[in-house]
């Protein structure tokens, strides 16, 4: 059902039971997967293309010029996957040129009232963003992530898969994957027991995996940690993760322990 008073461009492709809401504007460029339901006054602009089933609520702005000042109006895309929901007052910003021009979110995330998604941002599946948290252009959430309400993610930061960030903390560096990170800035305070179980992760190799942090962290040479890991700790799929991510070529530094 689309509500009589809502605005569609004739060339938006709008799909079978999409439901859109009084006082909603859909941009030419826009493509709507079914099932997903745009509340009232929601625009939606852009090149967007939202997948399925997603709920979108009143108020939201998804694909609205990028807040970066070197945008100059080029042509740049942001896609939105499956079953996500977008809450009130959320903004959603298509890529830049300088960033790789994409901007994408996975599916199953929740986007509470006021979160951001800069230029460029990258977020997997089944990600949380409570209240009033701005990713920063060029981020990167991976999957089963959480960050705290009022919480704001440096641009080009990098936050793990299943990691947990707590509220009001400013993520200034990348946070391994299973981390559990707060304060005022970020500073590394284990890891996401909770979540591995939640998993069903088996409990050998959550021992591993606490073995090998404590190895890894045990002061801040993390070079020279990570060259005297075991083969033990070497050959677990978990700790493989940790240790990938932390190699990786990266803008930021890791979040440790000893961070300030």
């Amino acid at each position: 059902m689309i509500h009589k008073t809502a605005i569609i461009d004739s060339k938006a492709k709008i799909s079978n039971n999409v439901k859109i809401g009084p006082y909603s504007v859909i941009g030419s460029n826009v493509e709507i997967g079914e099932g997903t339901v745009v509340q009232s006054h929601v625009s939606i602009i852009g090149n967007t293309k939202i997948g399925l089933n997603n709920n979108i609520y009143p108020f939201a702005s998804i694909g609205n010029d990028p807040q970066d000042l070197k945008f100059k109006g080029e042509e740049t895309k942001l896609e939105i996957g499956d079953n996500n929901k977008i809450r009130e007052y959320v903004t959603i910003n298509p890529g830049t040129d300088g960033g790789g021009g994409l901007t994408r979110v996975g599916n199953n995330c929740l986007f509470m009232v006021s979160a951001h998604v800069a230029h460029d941002c990258l977020v997997g599946n089944n990600v949380i963003l409570a209240n009033n948290v701005p990713l920063g252009g060029h981020a990167h959430v991976d999957d089963n992530a959480i960050i705290g309400g009022n919480s704001a993610v440096q641009q080009f930061t990098r936050v793990g898969k299943f990691a947990m960030i707590g509220g009001m903390c400013g993520v200034v560096r990348d946070v391994i994957p299973y981390g559990i990170a707060h304060g005022n800035r970020s500073k590394l305070q284990g890891l996401n027991l909770i979540g591995l179980r939640r998993k069903n992760i088996p409990n050998k190799d959550i021992m591993i995996l606490s073995n090998a942090y404590k190895e890894i962290f045990k002061n801040e040479n993390l070079t020279d940690n990570l060259s005297t890991l075991s083969k033990e700790f070497r050959e677990n799929d978990l700790v493989i993760e940790v240790v990938n991510f932390i190699e990786k070529d990266k803008k930021r530094p890791i979040c440790t322990p000893f961070s300030k």
